[in-house]
């Protein structure tokens, strides 16, 4: 199973409204590597679930529902989208402010390319977020 960071504004989409909705379709990503990104997801991959812009912390863990199909935001065939689904909240909220000052993460994708809305995130990354997070993993 890989692991992955999918990045949203809360004002735009929440993690309190995936919650409320059970499962969304992560579309409108329009930067190659982050459809890439996508393309590589598999159904059950975990996802940590990242508020940018307001607050700039991962708040919780997603699971991917529905590997990538045609993104129906556009009619460009070389865009995706996947559909994903809320599986549990970080007990503690990790900001980006912990992560960009933890040594083990300095490499993490989070850090170095700042602006990707969807990225990959190593096994030991999201071992070491888990327990910044206060969950067992």
């Amino acid at each position: 199973m890989a692991h992955w960071l999918i990045k949203s504004e809360p004002d735009v989409y929440s993690w309190d409204q995936l919650n409320k909705d059970k499962i969304t379709r992560w579309d409108g990503i329009r930067n190659y590597a982050a459809r890439n990104h996508l393309k590589a997801m598999k159904k059950g991959d975990e996802v940590f679930f990242y508020h940018s812009g307001k607050g700039t912390e991962i708040v919780g863990i997603a699971s991917v529902a529905k590997e990538a199909y045609p993104d129906p935001t556009s009619t460009d065939p070389a865009w995706f989208a996947v559909d994903v689904k809320p599986l549990k909240k970080l007990k503690t909220p990790v900001s980006l402010d912990q992560v960009k000052k933890e040594k083990k993460l300095a490499g993490m994708a989070l850090v170095r390319i700042g602006r990707l809305s969807v990225q990959p995130v190593t096994e030991e990354e999201w071992q070491v977020i888990m327990k910044m997070g206060g969950m067992d993993s």
